[in-house]
């Protein structure tokens, strides 16, 4: 934006108006604006506040509440009544007078302030949003010192539940409807509604309106079950939208608040965390247009109760001579664990399996202490399904990838083309979901799905679905450019974009598809991972054929700057992955176990993981909670979680999230600075005694390498095909969803009351005589649930991977394209 200078007296040359720009005069301040800007948005810019309540920079233009009039006169000629600033664009010749120049707008801003004001509780000294409440704040700025109204308020029964974590007080309400428009812009979820009309107009759900008729915008009885419900309650501007979960717990002028980054996904959202005597109250939405935007999801505002659960571990725990853990000092504990992991080091071993949701710097702890203290390259961060495909294939593509050099949001948003493979963006990174679904809403963007069924990620994106079976994905890729010849120009042109989860890991030959797929056509690659700390990791390290920033493990002169900078030498066989260690220690040809945050019914065989644990002579667990792995632990050091210390997550796009401590002062330590000690006890350092001194001590490392395994990536994962059923066996489609029983979940039954239905998903061909619930069977045990048709391909059943009744691997020991039996279940 540009200002004339128009000083009287003063002859300034005129300044040229741009092409695709405009001359107005604000306030009698000459402004040069783009066209089809706002008027209140060059006002900003100008250093102007015009008071509103429904415009948001990120949600279309309402007009609903009409507290940003100002005088327009255009070509000379005022206009008869105040406009709102909001909805009228910038037009050359215009002349604009707010609030600050002219009686006539601020009269009318008072007035409608006062109509605002009419039937508003006036109970600030019990509402949620007092404090922080922009209608408090503009009726003190821009209101009347006096009320002219005396009759009684129109009162509602409160509060009207529009989901178990979103509570609505109606008689706040200024109807601005930044909350419909966002559930219906933003998220896609048009659950939440203008009911009624006139005076009686309201907010409310069509579960809970007597009377509708909104066929066109929403379901009679269909609840408001968003991911995204949490941002309506930040963006509401009355405090008509409250939390469940936060309600009447604190004042805004109590909390302290500090910024954080979400622990819970990929993406590393910015959060606002605030807390009170030490104690985290609620997280709130950080503003990064580059990242989040201003939205985040609602498991990563609301959970965050894990962290003081009633099963936390406070001190360390050492397993007594009957078998029993007691606590223990930290100084016997170490002590404990650093004789136990020597002697399995001197023996036949001993191996570390890290959990995908730490930081950079404990990550590098992990991954130095494996090489140093233990002396092997048998370390994984991946407790989830994985294979030596997907390593080469990150170690080719995803290594070393910054936001300069890789796909980022904004580039999701600008693509011409985007195809996911083997990802479900709502449920697996929801805010690449908003991005996706920005992009196809406002520029138009082809989203292409290649899955079995036509999700909600694809419905809500306008996307396209590529069905294919469950395990055929490698197959379909290979046949775009036969079977899918659009597609395949769409992704040859400019601007086309791959976006790839974690689950293409259970199909052999996916990776080599897609990099055949990326060689021919250029498109841009990225991997999303479910987890915030995955893409940290592999940068770190923590992984059996790759040393910190991807160098291989066998390459002779990536090792030496390694073992320069480290002081040590270092193994030069590569190591085994999360399964071979776990088969190592099940037959005892392992002696040790050192084990960060990994929930074994996540892994792939569940039961191998238990049998490993049994049979490791030695196993130290590094944990927050108690959990499978701390039961058959010899020694338990209790860790921090995200808000007890600092640290960085490296998002998928390999941007740096940095986050300070929150909660100081209690007594909590990061994985770093446990490992480090341990190391100590063990004649070895690390040099990890804080994140700082991780981060720094990394930073020492050469640049990143990236790209060594493309030449013979081919060559290392050849296409491979899976046998076919066998007669009365189906195909299991499976992912996990957003909100299930994760256990950073734990303890916030207000969000466990929006997940999703857990359902069996079927073709109508494939249920044709099972009845109303089926049961999907292994060797290893069977789920039974409910039957719902959906478009699926024929012989292939949907499983939700760890919700109620349905934890797929901890009960199956099968997933994403298995053989299961399917068999009918009550009529």
């Amino acid at each position: 934006m540009t200002i004339a200078p128009d000083k009287p007296g003063t002859e300034v040359e005129e300044t040229p108006v741009p092409e695709g720009h405009v001359k107005l005069v604000i306030d009698g301040e000459t402004v040069i604006a783009p066209k089809g800007e706002l008027l209140i948005r060059t006002a900003e810019r100008l250093g102007t506040v015009i008071p509103r309540f429904c415009d948001h920079p990120l949600l279309d233009p309402a007009g609903a509440c009409r507290q940003c009039l100002v005088e327009v006169e255009m070509g000379g000629r005022p206009m008869p009544k105040p406009q709102a600033s909001c909805t009228m664009t910038v037009a050359d010749g215009m002349v604009v007078k707010t609030q600050l120049t002219s009686a006539v707008a601020d009269k009318a801003q008072q007035g409608v302030m006062e109509l605002l004001l009419i039937n508003h509780p006036l109970d600030c000294p019990v509402c949620d949003k007092g404090g922080e409440c922009p209608l408090q704040n503009q009726a003190l700025a821009h209101g009347r010192a006096d009320s002219r109204f005396v009759d009684t308020k129109r009162t509602f029964p409160k509060p009207l539940p529009i989901s178990s974590q979103v509570l609505l007080d109606r008689e706040r309400c200024v109807l601005c409807q930044r909350c419909t428009r966002f559930s219906r812009e933003i998220a896609g979820d048009p659950f939440i509604e203008l009911l009624e009309r006139g005076a009686h107009q309201q907010i409310g759900t069509a579960e809970t309106a007597d009377v509708l008729d909104l066929a066109s915008r929403t379901t009679s009885g269909q609840p408001f079950q968003s991911y995204f419900s949490g941002n309506v309650i930040q963006i509401c501007p009355v405090g008509a939208l409250t939390s469940a979960a936060y309600r009447f717990r604190s004042r805004p002028f109590d909390l302290v608040s500090a910024p954080s980054v979400c622990e819970h996904c990929s993406s590393g959202c910015a959060e606002r965390t605030d807390f009170r005597r030490g104690k985290v109250m609620r997280k709130l939405a950080g503003d990064d247009p580059e990242v989040n935007e201003e939205w985040i999801c609602d498991k990563g505002r609301f959970a965050f109760r894990y962290a003081t659960a009633e099963d936390r571990i406070r001190r360390p725990l050492v397993r007594n001579a009957d078998g029993v853990l007691e606590e223990a000092s930290w100084t016997d504990a170490l002590r404990a664990a650093a004789t136990g992991l020597a002697k399995a080091r001197d023996g036949r071993g001993a191996a570390v399996l890290t959990g995908g949701r730490l930081t950079v710097e404990d990550a590098y702890a992990y991954s130095k202490f494996a090489r140093i203290a233990l002396g092997t390259n048998d370390i994984d961060f991946r407790a989830r399904p994985h294979s030596a495909e997907e390593l080469n294939f990150l170690a080719a593509h995803v290594v070393g990838t910054t936001p300069e050099s890789g796909v980022t949001f904004g580039e999701i948003e600008r693509a011409r083309t985007v195809l996911c493979v083997a990802f479900e963006p709502e449920d697996e990174a929801p805010i690449v979901f908003l991005r996706l679904r920005k992009a196809a809403r406002k520029n138009r963007t082809r989203v292409v799905h290649l899955g079995q069924w036509t999700t909600s990620s694809v419905r809500k994106t306008f996307g396209e679905l590529l069905a294919c079976a469950p395990g055929a994905e490698a197959a379909a890729i290979d046949g775009i450019a036969q079977h899918a010849q659009d597609v395949d120009q769409a992704l040859i042109a400019e601007g086309s974009v791959i976006l790839v989860g974690e689950r293409a890991a259970e199909v052999p030959g996916l990776f080599a598809a897609l990099h055949r797929l990326v060689e021919r056509t250029g498109a841009r690659l990225a991997w999303i991972p479910r987890r915030a700390g995955e893409r940290g990791a592999l940068a770190a390290g923590a992984a059996p054929t790759l040393l910190p920033g991807g160098r291989p493990v066998t390459d002779a002169a990536a090792r030496a700057e390694v073992e320069k900078a480290w002081g040590v030498t270092l193994p030069t066989t590569e190591g085994r992955d999360t399964t071979a260690i776990l088969k190592a220690a099940a037959e005892n040809s392992l002696d040790g176990l050192l084990v960060g945050g990994v929930d074994p019914d996540d892994l792939p065989d569940p039961g191998l993981a238990l049998r490993a644990l049994v049979n490791a002579k030695f196993v130290v667990s590094l944990e927050l909670r108690h959990s499978a792995v701390t039961e058959h632990a010899d020694v338990v050091l209790p860790i921090a979680p995200a808000v007890e210390k600092a640290g960085s997550y490296l998002n998928w796009e390999g941007r740096r999230r940095e986050f300070a401590i929150t909660l100081e002062g209690t007594g909590a330590l990061p994985d770093c600075r446990v490992l480090d000690t341990l190391a100590v006890e063990m004649d070895a350092d690390l040099f990890t005694q804080t994140p700082a001194a991780a981060a720094a001590d990394l930073a020492k490392l050469p640049s990143v390498m990236n790209g060594t395994f493309i030449a013979n990536f081919e060559m290392k994962a050849p296409f491979i095909t899976r046998p076919a059923p066998e007669n009365g066996q189906v195909l299991l489609a499976t992912w996990r969803q957003l909100i299930d029983n994760g256990s950073l979940q734990d303890d916030e039954p207000h969000l466990k009351g929006t997940q999703r239905e857990v359902v069996a998903k079927l073709s109508a061909k494939t249920a044709e005589g099972l009845g109303k619930t089926v049961k999907v069977s292994t060797e290893r045990g069977s789920i039974t649930l409910p039957v719902e048709i959906a478009d699926l391909p024929d012989g292939v059943v949907w499983l939700p991977g760890n919700s109620d009744g349905s934890a797929v691997r901890a009960s199956l020991g099968a997933g994403h394209g298995s053989a299961v039996s399917l068999t009918g279940g009550e009529k």
